[in-house]
């Protein structure tokens, strides 16, 4: 009876401390995914993001010159760009908490940091050279535009890359640690089962010995010993299981959405400053061509489509899509994410994106045809326009759609993080202990009278 009896305590505390430490670590891993890392990832995104709108609206200030005609435009643009760089400032200043333990990390920033100086620097000579100058709507003087080249290709080939860099960081930690965490939950939960299994069979063990020795048919106090751990298995599989399902919700279905919708909103916004570029510096026209069809590969990528064919096998694979939802023959930041639909309303707002992407698409050949027939003003004005059915009130529609489309994801990643958070809180650790203490004080009382009988 002692052996028994010692067995069940043993067997008890095993179990509890099994359901403690999965538990916990289930605790710790959803903090270190859905309170540091993913936020991490969407801070660095969206400062790729503030960092690519603010050389959009650096390139349209030189697109606009002097012209009267885009008075009200300019003021718009100078003051979005102010909004980003100060958006710019607010990201960085996060990112830079963010990475306080990471060295590759605070490398990466520290190039950040130094780096945009220099480039709002050379915005802000960009912007006095062509105010100097009053310059033609589309046509920068040649001090300016050398100004705003130095500005663009520090941006390009330093600034996002570094960003990038911090962002692929932080990405692969979240990656790593939703990996491990998953096998952790699927080995803890075997672990708590077996344990939780031991406990009751030498729990059962005891009530038989009691019951044919002493002739008792009921141990009251192990009775309700065995109830209580048989309710502390089952609600620790439960919670193992529900940790897990909320981490797959999480990570797989809404946070992996959400980065890719980030980064096709950074993408998209680089797309935006592309077309400002090739209109304002003809030399590198054909660079910045060929850097916009990069992009939008990116976005949705048709493999071997050039700009002239672009829109229409578009069109084709998305006619397909609309027909039968499983099918998305494109991929990029958005075939990623129509591969990836888990939600209410995120179809119809994945739809929504795409359908916004297409026009915008099509904006974008106008521009080019303008420029090409000489219409340069022409192209200029459409390319800048808000007014419903010009190129930027349709990349509105899409930077909208797309925001919209994040929102769902963002929404479903916060409610699955703080469900872990209430289920796993300092509450449940607090009855889970007083129930592991309380049988086995139980335990102890059921079968203290039958061993003072061998006293």
């Amino acid at each position: 009876m002692r052996g028994l009896t010692g067995l069940c305590l043993v067997a008890l505390l095993a179990a509890g401390t099994a359901a403690a430490t999965v538990l916990g670590g289930a605790r710790d891993g959803t903090d270190a995914i859905g309170h540091q890392a993913a936020p991490q990832v969407v801070r660095s995104a969206d400062l790729y993001f503030a960092l690519n709108d603010m050389d959009a609206q650096a390139a349209n200030l030189l697109l606009f010159g002097a012209d009267p005609d885009y008075a009200a435009l300019r003021k718009a643009t100078l003051d979005t760009y102010e909004q980003r760089r100060a958006q710019a400032d607010s990201d960085l200043q996060r990112v830079t908490e963010a990475v306080a333990g990471d060295a590759a990390g605070q490398r990466a920033v520290q190039t950040v940091i130094g780096d945009l100086g220099q480039y709002e620097a050379l915005v802000a000579r960009a912007q006095l050279l062509e105010d100097q100058a009053h310059a033609q709507a589309g046509r920068p003087s040649a001090d300016a535009l050398a100004s705003y080249r130095q500005a663009t290709d520090l941006l390009r080939q330093r600034l996002l890359r570094a960003v990038d860099a911090v962002t692929d960081v932080n990405a692969a930690v979240v990656e790593q640690n939703y990996t491990d965490q998953r096998d952790a939950l699927a080995g803890g939960w075997w672990m708590i089962l077996a344990t939780g299994l031991l406990a009751l069979a030498a729990l059962a063990l005891l009530q038989r010995l009691l019951a044919v020795r002493f002739r008792r048919l009921l141990n009251v106090p192990l009775a309700a010993t065995t109830l209580l751990a048989l309710a502390g298995l089952v609600t620790a599989l439960t919670l193992t299981s529900r940790a897990d399902h909320q981490l797959v919700v999480a990570k797989s279905n809404s946070f992996d959405s959400v980065i890719a919708l980030s980064r096709a909103r950074a993408v998209a916004y680089d797309l935006n400053a592309d077309e400002s570029r090739y209109l304002t510096d003809p030399a590198r026209a054909a660079a910045y061509e060929q850097s916009f069809l990069d992009k939008t590969q990116s976005f949705a990528r048709i493999d071997g489509a050039t700009l002239a064919t672009y829109d229409d096998e578009l069109a084709a694979l998305a006619g397909r899509h609309r027909a039968d939802h499983g099918q998305v023959g494109f991929g990029g930041y958005l075939g990623d994410e129509l591969r990836n639909i888990t939600f209410p309303g995120e179809q119809d707002a994945a739809e929504r994106v795409l359908s916004a992407f297409q026009q915008y698409q099509r904006d974008d050949r106008r521009i080019r045809e303008l420029n090409a027939q000489g219409k340069l003003k022409e192209a200029v004005t459409f390319d800048t326009g808000t007014t419903p059915g010009q190129s930027n009130a349709d990349f509105d529609a899409l930077s909208a759609a797309l925001d919209d489309n994040r929102a769902i994801n963002q929404r479903a990643f916060d409610a699955a993080v703080a469900t872990t958070d209430h289920d796993l809180d300092a509450t449940t650790a607090g009855v889970g202990a007083a129930a592991l203490a309380v049988a086995l004080v139980l335990t102890a009382l059921g079968v203290r009278p039958r061993l003072r009988e061998f006293a």
